[in-house]
Parts: C-alpha cells; sequence; structure tokens
C-alpha cells in the first residue's frame, strides 16, 4: 500500500498546474488529461503503424474522407466529388478555408503528394495507385485520377482508420520517403502537436488549432462529420502502472482513460463518478498464426485439422474472464458485426469440440513428432493468455510444444525470422487486432497469400489473391458479400490462421466529459462539464 500511494504521489506531481485557457471558461473545464494504451513512441503514423500512433494522427491531421458508423466513407476535407469517363476520372473538389497548423492554406498540390506518400505504404493504397494513370492537382482546390479501370474502392481506401491512415500534410513534408519520418509534425486536422512540451517524464500535449474550419453539414460520427473541438488542450499522460492509473482516475486526476485492464473493471463500474463503456463495437480479435515455410505448418492438411480443436469462448475467456458480454465465439476471417462478416463455414469453429478426431486428423495428415516452436509475449498479458491457452490446445491434440516467452519487441524481432524453428525461427505465434483491421480484404494482412512478400508466416494462396482482386471490383454491396462469403470459405480451407474470437475493450472516463464518440479515442466533439 505505501508504494502504490507513493506511486500516485509521483504520478500527481507529474501533471502540472492547468492554465487558464478558455475564452471566458476556467482552464481546468477546458483541459483533459487522458491515459492512453502506450507512450507514443513514434509521431509519424506511415513510419509506424501502432495503434497510439494513428491516435496522435487523428488528433494532429485530416483526411479527405471520414468513415461513419456505418462503415462508409463521406467528405471531409472534400467538399464533394465528381465521378466520370466510366469511373475511370475521379475529381475530387476541398472544402474551402482548409489551412495547416503553420498557417498554409491547403492546396490541391499537398493531397496529391500525401495520397502518394501513404499509398507506397498501404496495401489498399498500393491498388489504388497500380490502378491509377495518373492523379494532379490541376488548380489549388482539384485533384484529378485519371484510372487505367474503375476502383469502386477508392472512396473507402481515402476513409480507411486501419493504420496506415492517407492524413494529410503539407507537400514539402509528404515529400519525405515513407520509410523516414517527416522532420516536423505540421498538421491539417483539429488539433496542434506541441513539440516543445514533448520532454521525458511529460506528458505528449495537444493545443486547439484555431483556424481549423470544421464542416458545416451532417452530424459527428466516428471520423466523419464535423470536427468541433471544445477542448483547449488535451494532455496524455503516461503512469507507472494500472493501479496507479486506476486511483488517479477515481481521484479525479486524469479524466479519461483509454484502456482500462478487465481485474479493474469493477471497482471502476462501482465509481458513481465513471463511466465505463465500449466505444469500438467491432472489438478486437485474437488470431493464431501459423508460419507456412516450415513442418508440421507447412501442411495445409494439419492446419485445417486445428481448426477443429479452437474452443474460441476459452481463448477469449483466458482474456477478459467470464464476463460473457465481454467476449463472442462463432467468429470467422471477418470482424463480426462489420458489413462483410458471415457464417460461411462458421459451424466448423463453434460447437462441442471433438479432440479424438483433430488427432486422427493430424495423423492422417502426415504429423511426424515435429517439435511446435511458439513464441509468448510475456510483457503483453492479453498475448501471453492466449499463448497459454495454445500450448494447451496444441499438447492435448497431441504436438509437441515448445514456448519461447520474451517481451514483446524481441518476439517481433523474432518472427520476422525464415529460418527453421531449430535455427531461432518459429511455429506458430499469437497477436490481437482491432476489428476495424479485420473490416475488409484491403486491410485484412493475414489473408494475403502472395509467398514471401505476404505478412508474417509467408503463405502462398493464388485463389485467395484472386478473389482479393474480385472484391476490389465488385460494383456494389451484395457483389462484395458474394466475394466475402467465398474469401472466408478459402481462408478456412487454407487456414493461414485460427480464429480465436473476439473480445471487447471498455474505457473510462468522469461523467463531467461529455462527448465522447464512438471507435477510436477522438478528441474533437468532447466537452468537459
Amino acid at each position: 500500500m505505501m508504494q502504490r500511494r507513493h506511486l500516485l504521489a509521483v504520478a500527481a506531481a507529474a501533471l502540472p498546474a492547468r492554465a487558464a485557457l478558455g475564452q471566458g471558461t476556467s482552464g481546468a473545464a477546458r483541459v483533459l488529461r487522458f491515459v492512453p494504451q502506450a507512450d507514443l513512441a513514434g509521431l509519424d503514423p506511415l513510419v509506424t503503424t501502432a495503434t497510439v500512433t494513428r491516435h496522435h494522427g487523428f488528433a494532429v491531421w485530416d483526411t479527405l474522407y471520414g468513415l461513419n458508423q456505418d462503415y462508409a466513407a463521406e467528405p471531409q476535407m472534400a467538399s464533394g466529388h465528381a465521378i466520370d469517363q466510366d469511373g475511370r476520372r475521379i475529381t475530387i473538389r476541398l472544402r474551402q478555408g482548409l489551412r495547416f497548423h503553420d498557417g498554409e492554406p491547403v492546396r490541391a498540390e499537398d493531397c496529391v503528394a500525401s495520397i502518394r506518400r501513404w499509398a507506397a505504404r498501404d496495401p489498399m493504397g498500393q491498388v489504388l495507385m497500380a490502378r491509377t494513370e495518373e492523379i494532379s492537382a490541376p488548380d489549388d482546390r482539384s485533384i484529378v485520377f485519371r484510372l487505367r479501370r474503375p476502383f469502386p474502392r477508392l472512396f473507402d481506401a481515402l476513409a480507411k482508420v486501419t493504420p496506415p491512415v492517407c492524413f494529410i500534410m503539407p507537400a514539402r513534408l509528404a515529400a519525405t520517403p515513407p520509410t523516414e519520418a517527416v522532420a516536423e509534425i505540421v498538421g491539417s486536422g483539429p488539433f496542434r502537436f506541441l513539440p516543445a512540451e514533448r520532454q521525458a517524464g511529460r506528458p505528449a500535449v495537444y493545443e486547439r488549432f484555431a483556424r481549423y474550419s470544421p464542416r458545416e453539414e451532417g452530424t459527428p460520427s466516428w471520423t466523419a462529420g464535423p470536427k468541433r473541438a471544445h477542448l483547449d488542450r488535451v494532455e496524455w499522460h503516461v503512469l507507472p502502472d494500472v493501479g496507479t492509473t486506476a486511483d488517479a482516475l477515481l481521484a479525479g486526476e486524469v479524466e479519461w482513460w483509454e484502456n482500462p485492464s478487465a481485474d479493474r473493471h469493477a471497482a471502476l463500474r462501482a465509481s458513481r463518478s465513471l463511466v465505463l463503456e465500449v466505444l469500438d463495437p467491432t472489438g478486437y480479435v485474437g488470431m493464431a498464426r501459423f508460419n507456412h515455410l516450415h513442418p508440421p505448418f507447412d501442411r495445409p492438411a494439419i492446419r485445417r485439422a486445428l481448426l477443429g480443436a479452437v474452443d474460441q469462448a476459452e481463448f477469449m475467456r483466458a482474456v477478459v474472464g467470464a464476463d460473457r458480454s465481454l467476449l463472442r465465439d462463432g467468429v470467422g476471417v471477418f470482424a463480426p458485426g462489420t458489413p462483410l462478416a458471415n457464417d460461411e463455414g462458421v459451424a466448423a469453429l463453434a460447437g462441442a469440440r471433438d479432440l479424438d478426431r483433430v488427432k486422427r486428423e493430424i495423423a492422417e495428415a502426415g504429423y511426424g513428432g515435429e517439435k511446435v516452436v511458439l513464441l509468448a509475449a510475456t510483457d503483453f498479458p492479453t498475448l501471453a493468455a492466449l499463448a497459454e491457452t495454445g500450448a494447451g490446445m496444441l499438447r492435448r491434440v497431441g504436438f509437441e510444444v515448445e514456448i519461447v516467452g520474451d517481451a514483446w519487441a524481441a518476439i517481433v524481432r523474432r518472427r520476422a525470422s525464415r529460418e527453421p524453428p531449430a535455427a531461432g525461427g518459429w511455429n506458430m505465434f499469437f497477436t490481437i487486432w482491432s476489428g476495424l483491421d479485420l473490416l475488409n480484404p484491403g486491410v485484412h494482412q493475414a489473408l494475403r497469400g502472395t509467398g514471401e512478400r505476404a505478412w508474417f508466416g509467408w503463405p502462398t494462396m493464388p485463389r485467395m489473391e484472386d478473389l482479393r482482386g474480385e472484391w476490389f471490383d465488385a460494383p456494389d454491396d451484395a457483389a462484395q458479400q458474394r466475394v466475402a462469403r467465398a474469401i472466408q470459405a478459402e481462408a478456412l480451407r487454407e487456414a493461414p490462421f485460427l480464429p480465436l474470437g473476439q473480445h471487447f475493450q471498455a474505457t473510462a472516463y468522469r461523467r463531467g466529459i461529455t462527448g465522447v464518440l464512438k471507435g477510436l479515442p477522438l478528441f474533437w466533439n468532447v466537452q468537459r462539464a
């Protein structure tokens, strides 16, 4: 107890006195102290795809299109668009009054440069540019795509919220190679990042950009609609541990905790001064990823047999406990509740598990007793729980398992190795994706089947790549859904990974905070009483 009180005192001392910033309102009412899921290690959202950097990006930069709660793209910096020549010429018009944080107007040439830099790193952007003959800025407010063939997903690509996001920055910064971080954080969004205040042990600070011009039309919905900043200052505080963070939130020393751990939910929910709610209805989806290069998981029949051993509810209970409202099983390859989620083949993932049958199928597929090297992140409780549960599952169906436990940073380095497991490689690792990362085939990295160019695990799945191309060409929702069913069936046949179920992450904030939007942790529309 003495140690906890000491940590809380240190944390409170790190919270700076709040200056009176506000136009007739006390400074306390116009400053929000937020505890993010992790410290902000990178500032350029193209160089790193870390989720926390994506959240930082949405505070600082704006996008041409936003994504609403119905997963549809809406004009954001764009005032609208025109589609001509049977979908091969797209003209996007910018709204008037847009400015960067250095005071310069946002011009179409800035947007063109930003799109090119983003597309070099983004899977959907790469498909877009492969189909683009020319992208130009004939005047300061017009962006013109001349396409070799129609690309029905163009606005979805520009509105996507999965990293990397197509944020609009000045052309002089967008000229930076996409593998190198930009030298300045000059945004186009409702808040300015204050680099001078970013010092060791101090919070990351965002200040309202007074010259930001929000949309007039529409209703705030996820990243779409008017982005009206009511806060003068947002501070991101990283505190020593979850206990200290919970105490600080209960004491009112911080106002919003992005990701409270499940073991703190009961105490937080019991407080009348706090709201505990799930913002993101797409949740988080667990995954066991196979290495397709080495035995035993180079055999599709062995991978496929393991689908019959997965008890998704068991995996999710290991993460969030017994609260059924926080987990879902019967989960396929797209996030449940999103437009492309379907029941094709899901029966193989639900119901009673017949482990004796799984053992027979594994033996018939030629399992030769090879040791399975399983990577486990010991400093990431969710992933550690998945790994422990997965190791038990594998042993129950007859695999010899070696768990390699290490810090997440070391696991990330090892999973990049294509060497045999005995020479520093691996056979399986566990991860968690935001449901938004599994929204469609354009953003779902684990569905890529391009061999050595695919995501870690390196599956070669030519039929899957053909289906992905069909989805990009699908002209309407019904056609997209038909292709999605075929993709899920192919994924369950090839089994490039094991879906482990879905869980939901609550966020917690003080009752005086209003206007918190669904989806991501966003700071426009938020007010303090």
